[in-house]
């Protein structure tokens, strides 16, 4: 069973605008769809972390390679906007800061 936290929920909110962004960076034309096929698969595989206990890299290290492949998406541009990359950029920045407890709040971590 799978407790709901907020740690899970910022997690999730980051992994589903990454997902998001790839799938629309798949879909424009003219974009660079390498970049958003990398995205797809690991914002796919750092969703499924958390729910499947088979996946061979833990949650941090997929979160990591998200925002690496969320960034080099940003600076790469294309015709996609650039608010859901940016949102999901921030979104799973804090979400990996706030799970290496390099800063603590309480009640959230």
């Amino acid at each position: 069973m799978i407790t709901l936290t907020w740690l899970l929920l910022i997690a999730l909110i980051g992994g589903i605008l990454a997902l998001v962004d790839g799938i629309l960076r798949l879909r424009a034309r003219g974009g660079s769809t390498v970049v958003g096929v990398i995205e797809v698969i690991v914002a796919a595989l750092f969703l499924l972390a958390f729910f499947v206990p088979g996946i061979p890299w833990g949650a941090v290290v997929l979160g990591v390679a998200t925002l690496i492949a969320l960034v080099v998406a940003l600076f790469l541009g294309g015709r996609t906007g650039r608010g859901i990359t940016l949102a999901a950029v921030v979104v799973i920045a804090i979400w990996l800061v706030l799970v290496n407890q390099w800063i603590v709040v309480p009640g959230l971590n």
